[in-house]
């Protein structure tokens, strides 16, 4: 076979140094942010049945799930609440006195080593289940501004690092960039979910944060999943206005948007990786269909290949652990 002339690209295989040694794509513990989802009350860890290994907690517990983190160099964490009482507007979401406003609060004096990025909605402290507010069966976009803004500056007022709105409502990013800077919280970073799908992938979380809507979908305000070039104008609406980080949510599906969205826009880059993405996962691993740690290691390193900086996922714990080793 010496008059064969053709490329030798194994050689750069041949053993586990060597592949190190050439790896193009590195996943990090710095590269992870947990989801928690903070529930009001005492005493109570719940397990979320559809999420083997989620729990939601109350606020007695919070100290220890965050010094684990701490424990595993995992140094961000996004914080959702889940409350006892709603109403149609959502008032508990900006309460100062609201389930994750006084998280935020305790996390940072505990555990102030910690990177706080507060979920922005209205859904799940709406009674309708919507992540804006409902007149005539519709979702008022302009007045649901008003309300998701005054929940990012109470959010800032607890003490987020970093204000992360979910609700695709037109113009949110301005109108929270508007309110935090006039409130004092100019240095106070936006994390736009700016391309949210209508996705099926959600249900799982849905169960943990008791966030379905009661009424229709929210397919008049979230992406269709067959749309590329929506994307790309919901991402540069947002750099527009002043965001500081872009979600592309979910991630998995959505890899050929994740990219395009990274290739055409200089901000950091943040891939969700959803909760019907880790159920799907621990279904198959409790059934001994595929190796966990494998595939959830690769699945991850995918979207850092895909041009993802920031992955937010309910594995961060796992993976952690995976990569200490």
């Amino acid at each position: 076979m010496r008059d064969i002339d053709f490329k030798r690209h194994r050689r750069l295989r041949r053993t586990e140094s060597m592949r190190a040694l050439v790896r193009e794509t590195h996943l990090r513990t710095e590269d992870l942010i947990f989801p928690i989802f903070v529930l009001e009350g005492e005493g109570i860890k719940n397990p979320v049945a559809s999420m083997p290994g989620v729990h939601q907690v109350t606020l007695d517990y919070l100290n220890e799930e965050m010094k684990e983190l701490v424990d595993l160099n995992i140094r961000s964490v996004i914080v959702f609440g889940v409350p006892n009482e709603k109403d149609e507007v959502g008032s508990q979401a900006y309460h100062e006195d609201g389930i994750v406003q006084r998280a935020i609060r305790q996390i940072k004096e505990d555990t102030p080593s910690l990177t706080v990025v507060a979920d922005t909605c209205l859904c799940q402290y709406t009674d309708h289940g919507h992540c804006g507010v409902v007149r005539e069966g519709d979702i008022a976009n302009d007045e649901s501004l008003s309300y998701i803004t005054k929940t990012a500056v109470t959010q800032a007022q607890a003490g987020a690092d970093i204000i992360a709105p979910s609700n695709m409502m037109d113009g949110f990013v301005a109108a929270i960039r508007k309110g935090l800077d006039e409130a004092g919280f100019c240095h106070v970073p936006v994390m736009s979910y700016a391309v949210k799908y209508a996705s099926s992938f959600y249900g799982p979380f849905r169960d943990a944060a008791h966030s379905s809507p009661q009424f229709g979908d929210r397919r008049a305000y979230q992406m269709d999943p067959s749309n590329r070039l929506e994307a790309i104008r919901e991402a540069e609406s947002d750099v527009d206005e002043g965001a500081d980080f872009l979600i592309v949510k979910p991630a998995l599906a959505y890899l050929d948007i994740m990219r395009e969205v990274k290739d055409r826009f200089n901000l950091p880059l943040v891939a969700y990786n959803v909760s019907g993405e880790y159920s799907m996962i621990k279904a198959a691993s409790q059934n001994g269909w595929v190796n966990e740690q494998e595939i959830v290691l690769e699945k991850l390193t995918s979207m850092k290949r895909a041009g993802a900086d920031l992955i937010i996922t309910y594995f961060a714990k796992d993976a952690a652990r995976w990569l200490n080793q």
